[in-house]
Parts: structure tokens; sequence; C-alpha cells
């Protein structure tokens, strides 16, 4: 009985590329208020971070491809695995830059410190994977 159920309601909800766009979608949009907060804001305090770090402060620039060209060409469907890496290593350098002190803390309602920046990160990684699907400006 629960495997007729099952195969039922998995034939009732096949639909791979229509997942892919919701994917795309949600992650670029959610991704693009980053970077909407970078226009705002400026990158001058990634600059200095990276500069207390011993690296070039013009690397702090990259947080504008990583969080609003990026997450632009996932939504389209355009170039999206490459996109969906730079994505994955925009946050492994701003996890390293400002997360590391959180990774073994929990917040006060149970949550990983760096819930959010695994879930971009992993969720590039993803989006490189699987690719775009057929609702794209390019299918590979």
């Amino acid at each position: 009985m629960l495997t007729a159920f099952n195969n039922g309601f998995a034939r009732f909800v096949d639909g791979p590329n229509a997942g892919k766009l919701l994917l795309r979608l949600t992650f670029g949009i959610l991704l693009l208020f980053h970077g909407y907060a970078k226009t705002q804001h400026g990158v001058g305090w990634i600059a200095d971070l990276l500069q207390s770090h011993g690296l070039p402060g013009f690397i702090a620039y990259g947080a504008y491809i990583g969080e609003i060209i990026a997450p632009i060409m996932i939504i389209f469907g355009f170039i999206t695995r490459p996109a969906g890496l730079i994505v994955a290593v925009n946050l492994l350098v701003a996890t390293l830059l400002v997360g590391m002190g959180h990774f073994y803390k929990l917040t006060d309602v149970g949550a990983w410190a760096l819930e959010t920046e695994a879930l971009y990160f992993f969720g590039g990684l993803i989006i490189m994977l699987v690719g775009p699907g057929r609702y794209a400006i390019m299918k590979n």
C-alpha cells in the first residue's frame, strides 16, 4: 500500500526540470539580496578583512561577481554550471574570512551558526552538478 502511494505520488510530482528552475530561481533571487546590500554599503569592509590577512583588497570586488552577476546567470540559466562554482568559491572565501570563528557554534535556536553559508555553498555546488534543466537560456 505504501509502495503504491509512493509510486503514484512520484508520478504526480515528477518534474526534474521544473525542480531545477525552482532551485535556480530561489537560490539566485535570495543571493541577490546579499549583492544588493553590497551595492548599497560597498565592499570596503571586505577589502579591509582581506588586507588584514595579507591579501590584496581589490579581491573584494569579486563579491559583486559572486553575489550579483553569478546569481543573475543562475536565474536565467546562462552558463549556469560555472556560475554555481563561482558562488561556491565566493561563499568559501567569505566563510574563511568572517565565519571560521563560528564553525563549532550553534545559534540560540539550535541552528549551526554557519548554516546560511553552508546552504549557499552547497547550493552553488549542486547547481553546478545538476545544471540548469530545460527552462534555461543555455541548456548545458
